[in-house]
């Protein structure tokens, strides 16, 4: 059983837990519809309760929810409920900066400032499937609002849901995502071109980056080295492996396993001249 606190709108409240007496959001279809302050309320099946102690990188929840519009957090629960359906459980604490983050693109839209995000496509073929959940709140802010959410905005709130099913911060979610690109770009200059993102070698080598980074800052290693062998047949590839081993390293603040060198090497074979694809 909670205590209402205050009513936010016709589907959300702030209550008190009557067991152990800590702030929370109840939110669920019409759970403050004619409710009144000290009131109490017994949450449905299908409503979702938040507490109000979390904190995060962007603030703590009790300052958030008293500093947005309460529709802002309807949409961000219904990101959640988008992101559940697809991944099962996930920390529904992200609620608070997710809604936060979309309050305040809404309003830089509504001042037409726009927000650039170089990562935008690496992030979409990095976490594909939590973009597509992030897209939905796309038709949500046209109806709302009138506004039409773009890319680069949709891959900063990929990187919340992101951080809600991997347990990851969202600005850890953009260090994978730009280590990877930088990566890219490392191959790329070599190269002379630009490689094609649709390529099945390309998706295979942006996510051995993106393990190997989570290896490295969980101290895993590999079972097994193919350094000896890739720096003798590959040794362009290898020194590139190398060069790229110590840049990502570089960027998520952690060294990473000798070990890494000669596997990342044959992936970007794979890449540049496909002379591996006939040995899988």
């Amino acid at each position: 059983m909670y205590r209402i606190v205050k009513v936010l709108n016709h589907n959300a409240v702030i209550a008190v837990n009557a067991e152990d007496g800590k702030e929370c959001l109840l939110m669920g279809k019409g759970i403050g519809f004619g409710k009144k302050v000290s009131e109490h309320v017994e949450p449905g099946e299908d409503a979702r309760i938040y507490t109000l102690q979390a904190s995060g990188e962007r603030g703590q929840a009790g300052e958030i929810v008293k500093s947005i519009d309460p529709e802002f957090l309807e949409i961000a629960n219904l990101v959640l409920d988008e992101a559940q359906k697809v991944f099962g459980n996930i920390d529904r604490n992200i609620l608070f900066p997710l809604a936060d983050h979309i309050c305040y693109a809404v309003e830089r839209m509504k001042r037409h400032e726009s927000i650039s995000n170089p990562l935008t496509e690496d992030i979409r073929l990095l976490f594909h499937m939590e973009y597509k959940v992030a897209s939905c709140v796309v038709p949500v802010l046209k109806k709302k609002f009138g506004i039409t959410i773009g890319d680069d905005e949709i891959g900063y709130i990929t990187l919340h849901v992101h951080s809600a099913i991997d347990d990851d911060k969202v600005s850890d979610a953009m260090k994978t995502a730009r280590a990877v690109r930088e990566c890219i770009e490392i191959v790329e200059n070599a190269m002379g071109k630009r490689i094609d993102v649709m390529t099945l070698s390309y998706n295979r080598l942006m996510n051995h980056v993106r393990y190997m980074i989570v290896r490295a800052l969980n101290g895993e290693k590999l079972k097994m080295s193919l350094n000896d062998y890739m720096s003798v047949k590959y040794p362009e590839e290898f020194a590139m492996a190398e060069q790229i081993c110590e840049q990502i390293g570089t960027t998520i603040g952690c060294t990473l396993k000798d070990a890494e060198t000669g596997y990342l090497a044959m992936h970007i074979c794979r890449v540049t001249s496909g002379e591996l694809d006939a040995e899988e």
